[in-house]
């Protein structure tokens, strides 16, 4: 026998990007719950709307299944002396568990005899379990801002007017905060603001689409995506695809309603991207373009409400649009009376952040940086790269950038381009900022990934110099992100660079803002990236041990050590690894931190101690070159041949002899030998 179970937190409007993290966190609060509960389900689906989250579980088991558990406690010889009468060790353990001396069992393990509990538990009815672990899930559910209403002390990312509590039909009682769980969900805020009862997840989807909600947010965004296509078709345009706002937008509304809009065609004159994101951060409109891309003096908005009148909310629309676009034209005239250079003085009274200077200071620091990056990677663009530094914040000065922050970068692109400046350093401007999101666009050009390495690394090592260090999630300026670019650009791009040299070099720079030493500061500064790496290969694919293992023997250059994971990923799929790696690992824990000597060959009593020196020299010989082309699955494949030889090595030779010169020269051997896999990997960290 099987149910289902059916929970729905009715709140005020929760911000449309907490939803999906929301309903992510509701999943695996559930499925760890039903876990630890011992609770079987079949299926697991979630629905959310700006006014609920919600779950259901189906093929719910009735009841807990039962718990068979071994509880081992002393060995037999501490347990029982030597005339077989229990030790106070034994009774203490027997007492613990609620059991006689007399029911003790005893089992024979690799480690000796034990004495052990058998206990079983019998599962609990699911319905008396629920009322005790859904108020424990909604209170655990975490968001970036949580708010507290009235006099209480539960916290959530709105204040909670509802919940449906549901496990076979009937309501699963519990109460949160000043709320009783109940069978009545409400529709539509405005069209459909009643309660209406509910009796499951289907009769629930189709009473609430009845009352003008949308519950399930595929259904949504496929709902919005089709309509404001439609009216794209029938303004005469086409769409403008834009995947995160109709994501966004899905979850501002409950019933979506595309509705068309317009604006005089003089704010076309505004640069494209101007009016596409004055459109789209602030009114969350779609913008229109012709069969050619360019963009139409038309809007779609998604309305929430279905109004008698569509022609109102068109109207309401165009009206704050058209406000919106008068000021920007007023700053895109104003701005252009000045030049952008001028305004570099301008960022001397512009404070960056308290401790760390202004954001002229800042710009004078990362120019140096981005200019030596330049002459080390590509000197062809060292002036372009020294241009496009000492502008890349001067748009933060311009009137439009004040009014919409959003444009910085992308103004000073526009503005640089009507200044005539090299479309290089104007690219640039915009590209320093990239990557904004994870995953997002890199700068497309060396000038713009030298300016944003250069600013990006200024920031984390001035932040950590003065103690800004991210703790949490709490990263107000965006430090993690920033390390992320950084790697991503010098992956993307290839640039053999030292991060400990970036690293040095941009604390050098901020010498005389540092607050805390600087040798610990690069310390904690090269972890905080190493951290990041570590997720972003993990992420994409490669095992943790093989990540853990090649970062753990270098990763100062971050090419080089992406090559190394692959080509060890490769290695290790092979189906003769497991031995490989065993042998290299009593290697490197025999010699640990290694006997650095020559290794006389003199000293040498068996046979097999020549033939893993001759091998280990031939090796070496062939390896240097594979591993200067960075050919690392070719020195992985060479090392591999030296697996024989180790593995005789161990089994003809005592390492720890009695004679000192000769087990010193063993170890200097294995030292050798370890040598060559240990600049690739640390074989020691490989699971298995």
């Amino acid at each position: 026998m099987s149910a289902e179970l059916f929970l729905e937190i009715g709140t005020e409007e929760i911000p449309a990007g907490f939803l999906t993290p929301a309903l992510r966190d509701l999943e695996k609060l559930f499925r760890k719950e039903m876990e630890n509960a011992r609770i079987g389900f079949s299926e697991l689906r979630t629905f959310a709307t700006p006014r609920r989250l919600g779950i259901s579980l189906s093929g719910m088991a009735l009841q807990q299944e039962r718990q068979e558990l071994t509880v081992t406690g002393p060995s037999v010889k501490v347990a029982f002396d030597a005339e077989g009468n229990p030790t106070k060790a034994a009774m203490g353990f027997a007492r613990a568990n609620g059991v006689d001396v007399s029911e003790l069992s005893r089992m024979e393990t690799d480690k000796g005899a034990y004495i052990y509990i058998s206990r079983v538990t019998e599962g609990r009815p699911t319905s008396e379990l629920l009322p005790e672990i859904l108020p424990r899930i909604i209170g655990s559910l975490s968001f970036r801002k949580s708010m507290r209403w009235k006099d209480m002390e539960i916290r959530f990312a709105r204040p909670i007017h509802w919940i449906v509590a549901l496990f076979d039909g009937d309501v699963v009682p519990f109460a949160f905060g000043n709320l009783e769980s109940g069978n009545l969900s409400r529709g539509h805020r405005f069209m459909a603001p009643g309660n209406f009862p509910v009796e499951g997840l289907d009769n629930f989807l189709l009473e609430a689409e009845q009352r003008f909600v949308i519950a399930d947010p595929n259904r949504r965004r496929d709902m919005v995506a089709r309509d404001i296509e439609k009216a794209a078709r029938a303004a005469g345009g086409v769409l403008n695809p834009d995947d995160e706002l109709l994501n966004e937008v899905t979850n501002l509304v409950e019933y979506p309603v595309a509705v068309t809009g317009g604006f005089e065609e003089i704010y076309l004159e505004l640069p494209r991207e101007l009016l596409i994101t004055t459109m789209r951060e602030h009114q969350r409109y779609f913008t229109v373009i012709d069969k050619e891309g360019g963009l139409l003096p038309l809007f779609i908005t998604v309305s929430n409400t279905r109004a008698e009148d569509l022609d109102v909310i068109r109207k309401g629309n165009e009206r704050v649009l058209r406000a919106r676009l008068a000021d920007a034209m007023f700053f895109w005239n104003e701005d252009r009376k000045k030049k952008l250079e001028s305004r570099l003085e301008d960022l001397k009274k512009v404070v960056f952040q308290a401790k760390l200077g202004t954001s002229f200071e800042k710009v004078m620091r990362f120019r140096t940086l981005a200019v030596e990056l330049a002459e080390k990677l590509d000197p062809e663009v060292r002036d372009l790269t020294e241009r496009a530094a000492l502008l890349a914040k001067c748009d933060l000065e311009t009137g439009m950038v004040y009014e919409f922050p959003e444009l910085q970068g992308i103004m000073g692109r526009e503005y640089a381009r009507l200044e005539g400046e090299n479309p290089r350093v104007c690219g640039a401007i915009h590209e320093h900022y990239l990557p904004i999101q994870a995953g997002g666009e890199l700068p497309s050009d060396n000038v713009g990934a030298f300016v944003s390495i250069a600013d990006k690394i200024d920031t984390i090592c001035g932040c950590f110099g003065v103690g800004l260090i991210p703790t949490g999630t709490a990263d107000p300026y965006a430090l993690r992100r920033s390390a992320i670019g950084i790697l991503n650009i010098i992956l993307d791009k290839r640039y053999r660079l030292s991060l400990p040299d970036l690293i040095g070099r941009g604390l050098d720079l901020l010498r005389d803002k540092l607050e805390r030493p600087e040798a610990q500061v690069a310390a904690e500064v090269l972890e905080f990236i190493r951290l990041r790496f570590f997720n972003m290969l993990t992420a994409q694919g490669a095992s943790q041990d093989v990540v853990d293992a090649v970062l753990s023997a270098s990763f100062a250059d971050p090419v080089d050590a992406r090559d190394r994971v692959r080509a060890l990923s490769e290695l290790k799929g092979a189906p003769d690894f497991e031995p490989l790696a065993t042998a290299f690992k009593r290697v490197m824990n025999i010699v640990k931190e290694g006997v650095e000597r020559p290794v006389e060959e003199n000293l040498f009593e068996d046979p097999c101690e020549r033939a893993l020196f001759e091998a280990s020299r031939k090796v070496r010989a062939e390896t240097e070159g594979q591993v200067r082309k960075g050919d690392y699955p070719g020195a992985l494949r060479t090392i591999a041949t030296l697996r024989g030889p180790v593995d005789d090595f161990f089994e003809g030779v005592m390492v720890m002899a009695k004679n000192e010169e000769v087990r010193a020269n063993r170890l200097a051997l294995l030292t050798s030998v370890s040598s060559l896999f240990r600049e690739i990997a640390d074989f020691s960290k490989i699971a298995g």
